[in-house]
């Protein structure tokens, strides 16, 4: 529209019915703009919109060993992470220990790792076992497709 001095700018929007916003108010002198404010944030909330609609979903699923899981349970277990990973889902493996069971936390690594070996063709170990409080947990994410 043009350059003015701020008196002038304000007249100038009121006369055209429309808002003075100020874009860069460091500058010297302020950078100001008339623009129908409404207009502007609407189509803001659109495009801000149009991007969330593109961003990818994380999706997280878990499944739950217990550390003396026995091989056909690992092997039910196993087939639910594969289709998860295929679908594109996250995975947390986790070993959940009971009382006492504590002590075998031995076991429930391994049983993690042995479930990292087996779905290395479809997920990559994102986060290595790692015991927190009473449980030990794994994450895989899947590989992505080329």
């Amino acid at each position: 529209m043009g350059v003015y001095p701020i008196r002038q700018a304000i007249a100038k929007s009121e006369e055209l019915g429309l808002d003075l916003v100020e874009i860069s108010p460091k500058a010297a002198p302020p950078v100001c703009k008339i623009i129908d404010y409404k207009k502007f944030l609407y189509e803001q909330k659109k495009r801000d919109k149009a991007m969330k609609a593109k961003a990818t979903k994380v999706v997280v699923k878990e499944i739950r060993f217990g550390p003396n899981t026995d091989d056909h349970d690992y092997e039910f277990k196993k087939k639910h992470a594969e289709k998860f990973l295929s679908d594109g889902a996250k995975l947390k493996a986790y070993v959940f220990f009971k009382g006492r069971s504590i002590v075998y936390k031995e076991q429930g690594e391994i049983l993690l790792l042995r479930l990292a070996q087996d779905l290395e063709d479809l997920g990559k170990v994102e986060q290595m076992p790692k015991l927190e409080g009473k449980r030990m947990i794994m994450f895989i994410a899947p590989k992505t497709k080329k």
